[in-house]
């Protein structure tokens, strides 16, 4: 039994020998004496050499820290680091203070009320602009998409021209509509931002548009201002406010219109329309009739550049007590696209309130004789044969859009600008047919508007009186009618040439320069002022234009 034992156990040794020998390399114990390894793997045993403990590093003791931390040298060193650290504070709170003390001031807002955000639209005809009021306030969207903030409407009460005793200020012509159709018309538009005013000129359809004696009139006029401000209405128009205002009676309609501003916290407007008067009657006439706000016709092509710019001149400081417009349609005025597209431009940017007929967007067509003109909605339908022929625009009639989407562009970026909002005029050249002149409002975006509606091409010069204020060295253009001269281009203002109101779409024609760098043509860039003005064969010929800066 023994030998067996033996021989068994040999065997057993023997495979060991085997499984060791044939280890992947890799797997083999490994030991520092390569010969005892080879004596271990000969009986199956395996010598390992474990290291010694490596003896981790705790830091300091709190003994040996302060130790250390005593010595001068640390002592030093942390005399100097709080040193810099207050040092550096102080440095800094003192450059925030420089500047916030040398920092430019903004300028304080001007007090703005809802005549002043927005272009006013006038509808004198309910029946003919969309089939009487109830008609208006389907239109809304449309006008909403205008950007105006307020619509003036009427007169609209019944009257007979010439006759007081048929004077009735608080009923509506049944062909204009009612009083439960306006109030739909107040919901609607105050709901979109819009506010309404009504026109309560007596004799409107008369020779005057007052009738005699003045007094009883203003008195009637204050009873009807007071019962539709009270259904909501938001302001009271008269015209030929010379008159109105030296009634004795006339204090009592202002203080009517202030009662109703006071009690909802919202500002009704008292305006009043004038013709034919110079700028200092117009200024004298804003400060004695003590009127929100004053619309004019002195805006109109009968008059020069020249005298325009005065007119800015003596008004501009009451800019949003004051209104432009043309007391009639537009296209009685301006008979060509172009024209029509340099008022638009004109009215929107000169400082105070844009007022615009209904239609003065797409250049409608004035009425036959007295007949007010009927307002045109489906602006891809072309016109019949002959139905625009009555002398004035035809090209509008037959794509009206197109003047729609540039009103629609002066009138958006009017709401968005300050400088064109309620900034300081100054102007910069004028002509019997041209004029330019600068808006601008403290660190706001900055905007030259240059017209000519002549026959000739014009170079405008521009200079400022003001020393303190002063022309960049390139601008932008903002809009332009011209299809070369593309928005947002750079352009250097000085000097400019101005086309014609009547050689095509555009008024101011700028010559093109080409600047070479590295071989380069800059075709976009020109230069405006006289020292780097250079001629061209192909001119740029346009009717208008807006810097920007």
């Amino acid at each position: 039994m023994e030998p067996a034992s033996t021989m068994i156990k040999d065997t057993e040794v023997d495979m060991k020998d085997v499984e060791l020998s044939e280890m992947d390399p890799e797997k083999q114990p490994m030991t520092g004496d390569g010969q005892a390894a080879a004596a271990a793997e000969k009986n199956g045993s395996v010598k390992l050499k474990v290291p010694e403990d490596e003896v981790a590093f705790t830091g300091l003791s709190k003994d040996e820290l302060m130790k250390v931390a005593g010595t001068p040298g640390w002592v030093r060193t942390r005399f100097v680091l709080l040193i810099l650290f207050w040092l550096g504070w102080i440095g800094m709170l003192a450059g925030a203070i420089v500047i916030i003390v040398q920092a430019p001031r903004c300028k304080p807002i001007p007090e703005m009320n809802w005549w002043n955000e927005g272009p006013l639209y006038e509808i004198s005809d309910t029946e003919a602009f969309s089939d009487g009021l109830k008609g208006i306030e389907s239109k809304l969207d449309n006008i909403n998409q205008l950007k105006v903030k307020g619509l003036v409407l009427g007169p609209l009460h019944t009257v007979q021209a010439d006759q007081p005793n048929t004077l009735d200020l608080e009923k509506f012509d049944p062909r204009q509509g009612t009083k439960d159709e306006l109030l739909g018309v107040l919901e609607k538009a105050h709901r979109k931002g819009i506010n309404v005013m009504l026109d309560l000129t007596p004799n409107y359809l008369g020779s005057r548009p007052w009738f005699t004696p003045v007094e009883k009139d203003v008195q009637k006029v204050k009873a009807a201002a007071e019962y539709w401000l009270g259904l909501g209405v938001d302001g009271i128009k008269v015209s030929d406010l010379a008159i109105a205002s030296g009634s004795a009676e006339w204090a009592k309609l202002q203080d009517v219109i202030q009662k109703n501003s006071s009690q909802d916290g919202k500002r009704r407007a008292l305006m009043g329309a004038v013709k034919n008067v110079s700028p200092t009657n117009a200024s004298q006439l804003l400060n004695t009739s003590g009127v929100d706000l004053l619309q004019s016709d002195l805006v109109s092509t009968n008059i020069g550049g020249s005298e325009l710019i005065n007119t800015m001149d003596t008004l501009n400081s009451e800019q949003r007590s004051l209104g432009w417009g043309f007391g009639e349609q537009l296209s009685k005025q301006a008979k060509t696209p172009g024209l029509i597209r340099l008022y638009h431009l004109l009215l929107f940017t000169l400082p105070g309130t844009p007022i615009f007929k209904y239609g003065d967007e797409i250049g409608l067509p004035p009425g036959q004789g007295s007949e007010p003109p009927k307002m045109i909605w489906d602006l891809e339908k072309e016109p019949a044969e002959g139905e625009a022929d009555n002398g004035t625009v035809k090209t509008e009639t037959l794509k009206p859009g197109e003047l729609r989407n540039w009103f629609i562009s002066l009138s958006d970026l009017r709401g968005k600008e300050r400088s064109l909002l309620h900034g300081d005029y100054y102007s910069l050249s004028s002509s019997d047919t041209s004029l330019a002149f600068l808006r601008l409002w403290d660190q706001s975006e900055r905007y030259i508007t240059a017209v000519n509606w002549g026959t000739a091409p014009e170079t405008l010069a521009f200079k400022l009186a003001t020393p303190e204020v002063k022309l960049p060295e390139t601008a932008k253009v903002k809009l332009s009618t011209d299809d070369d001269l593309k928005e947002e281009s750079s352009r250097q203002p000085g000097e400019a040439n101005s086309g014609s109101g009547e050689s095509g779409p555009s008024a101011v024609p700028l010559q093109r320069l080409k600047m070479a760098t590295n071989g380069r043509k800059f075709k976009m860039m020109l230069k405006i002022g006289p020292s780097v003005l250079q001629k061209s064969d192909l001119p740029l010929q346009f009717q208008l234009f807006l810097f920007g800066f």
